[in-house]
């Protein structure tokens, strides 16, 4: 099982307990060993502002969900590297050190793995990040597909209206699930997951040639909402980027 999972797991715990819970008794609820995997992981939700830690009657240090945060989105943002986090964050770091490519924020990835999730519940599927071999020898990353591989996915956060680059961009990751389905029987359904309606015209429009192509290929354009305040975060970083 990964971190992520497990992280999900205690997540869950701490919703339904009606107190807070110790390190202790998160690992003897949820079967999650190491009891230093609990702490491990608690302490980066804390980091992420998903959770308050603070002594409890034992004199233990217990876990208690932040009201009025969204466990899911915010254990998202806790997921992404910490390093990432920290580029994306702050607009005077050097430039020439560790630079994110464009539209590669912190937020930005965060947003599209609650994207995937939000697009997950939308087909009833279970949809993570994956890494496909094909017969090549080749392995390919798309950012979402299910376990049995009828679906794959690409997704892009980008608000506002999109420039040629940046159209380029989203062809080349529609260009790759066309080429891995190539590989795969039967062919599994193709999407590319987008949050803004102005970041999806130029591959919804009826008189753009990129999206009749998407259209001739078999490749979906799905829009999904993101929650309050995610769209805000990744302007923002886009801000910052100059773009």
């Amino acid at each position: 099982m990964t971190e992520r999972s497990h992280q999900d797991i205690l997540l869950t715990a701490m919703r339904l307990s009606p107190t807070p819970l110790d390190d202790d008794q998160l690992s003897e609820r949820t079967g999650i060993r190491p009891r230093q995997q609990v702490n491990q992981i608690c302490r980066r939700l804390q980091r992420a502002g998903v959770v308050r830690r603070y002594e409890g009657p034992d004199g233990k240090l217990v876990s208690e969900l932040i009201a009025g945060v969204d466990p899911v989105v915010a254990a998202v943002v806790a997921s992404v590297p910490s390093q990432d986090l920290q580029e994306a964050a702050d607009p005077a770091a050097d430039p020439t050190e560790h630079r994110l490519p464009p539209g590669a924020s912190g937020e930005q990835r965060a947003a599209e793995r609650v994207m995937l999730d939000l697009l997950g519940e939308r087909l009833s599927q279970v949809l993570r990040p994956a890494r496909i071999r094909l017969p090549s020898g080749v392995r390919v990353e798309v950012d979402g597909a299910d376990p049995d591989r009828t679906t794959l996915v690409e997704c892009w956060a980008h608000q506002g209206t999109v420039k040629s680059a940046q159209r380029s961009k989203v062809l080349a990751d529609a260009f790759k699930l066309s080429w891995v389905a190539t590989s795969i029987y039967p062919r599994p359904r193709l999407v590319l997951c987008l949050s803004d309606p102005a970041a999806a015209a130029p591959f919804v429009s009826t008189r753009s040639w990129p999206a009749q192509a998407l259209r001739d290929t078999g490749i979906e354009v799905v829009v999904v909402e993101l929650p309050t305040g995610i769209p805000q975060q990744i302007e923002a970083a886009q801000q910052r980027q100059f773009r």
